[in-house]
This record gives structure tokens, C-alpha cells and sequence, in this order.
């Protein structure tokens, strides 16, 4: 029998970044996330590392900016699960890269992309580890009204996201 221990992962996101967190299968993963990245917003900064769960069962890591690519690699660190990758963007947001994100071959899953305060829920069984899920933000505080459809609507043509 292994024992099992639920561990919460603080993950820090500094002011202006973004972090996205996922599983993904295959060392090849880093090379073909940057060129994703670099590919989909030209304006994006962006730190990428991996937890290898296997061989030498390195951190993996890579980047076009080094504060971001250390962050990455620091979070790879806290959460140390096998295949878990850690994307630290700035200049750009997540929905930018997502789908070029999401067409990687390697990528299984994407658990969050967010600016939110992020806590990850690993599992340790001793020599592994497991992501169990990710808590993005707060828990809601109540129902939009109309208020809140207008201002929500008014949001997004105003960063202009929608037309009109």
C-alpha cells in the first residue's frame, strides 16, 4: 500500500504576467511550446520549464525572457509532478496563445491559464507526485445582474475584443 499525502502548492504570479499550467508527455514539449508561443503574439515574453518524468527526470526549461523562464522554473520546483509544464507569459494574454497551445502535439492537458492567484493541488506518493487540479482565483460572490451583463459587454468592446 502507498501512503498518500495532498500537498497545496502556492504558485506566485507577479503583477503584469500570466501563467498557464498543464500536462503534456514528451521531452520534445519545450521546443515545440517556445515555438508556439513565438509564433503566436509577436509582443509575448515567456518562460517555459517541465517537470521530465523519466530518464534523467530533469527540469526542463527554456524561454525569451529570464525572469520568466527562472519563474517557470521555480514553479516546476514547488510543484515537482512528472509531465506537469508551467508557462509564465507577459505582453500579451493567454487567449493569444491557447489555441497554438492547445495544437501541440505533446500537450494532454491544460489545467489553467489565468493572472489569478493560483494554489496547485499535488498528491505525493513518495518517489511520485501527481497534479491533481489547480484553484484559479476566488469563489463567486454572488449572480450578475443586468448591471453586470452591461459592464461585462461594454468590457469587451472596450479592449476591443468584440466589435461595436
Amino acid at each position: 500500500m502507498v501512503n498518500v499525502n495532498i500537498d497545496v502548492v502556492e504558485v506566485p504570479i507577479p503583477e503584469g504576467t500570466n501563467i498557464i499550467i498543464g500536462r503534456t508527455h514528451f521531452i520534445k514539449t519545450i521546443e515545440d511550446v517556445y515555438e508556439a508561443l513565438v509564433t503566436s503574439c509577436p509582443t509575448l515574453k515567456f518562460g517555459i520549464a517541465m517537470c521530465e518524468a523519466s530518464g534523467k527526470r530533469l527540469i526542463r526549461h527554456d524561454g525569451n525572457d529570464e525572469e520568466l523562464e527562472n519563474l517557470a522554473v521555480e514553479a516546476c520546483k514547488r510543484i515537482a509532478a512528472g509531465h506537469v509544464f508551467v508557462v509564465y507569459i507577459k505582453n500579451g494574454w493567454p487567449i493569444n496563445v491557447l489555441n497554438a497551445l492547445k495544437h501541440v502535439q505533446e500537450i494532454v492537458t491544460i489545467d489553467a491559464a489565468t493572472a489569478n492567484p493560483v494554489r496547485v493541488l499535488v498528491a505525493d506518493l513518495g518517489e511520485q507526485r501527481a497534479l491533481l487540479g489547480v484553484a484559479d482565483g476566488f469563489k463567486p460572490l454572488g449572480v450578475e445582474g443586468e448591471k453586470e451583463k452591461r459592464e461585462r459587454i461594454e468590457f469587451l468592446r472596450k479592449i476591443g475584443y468584440k466589435k461595436g
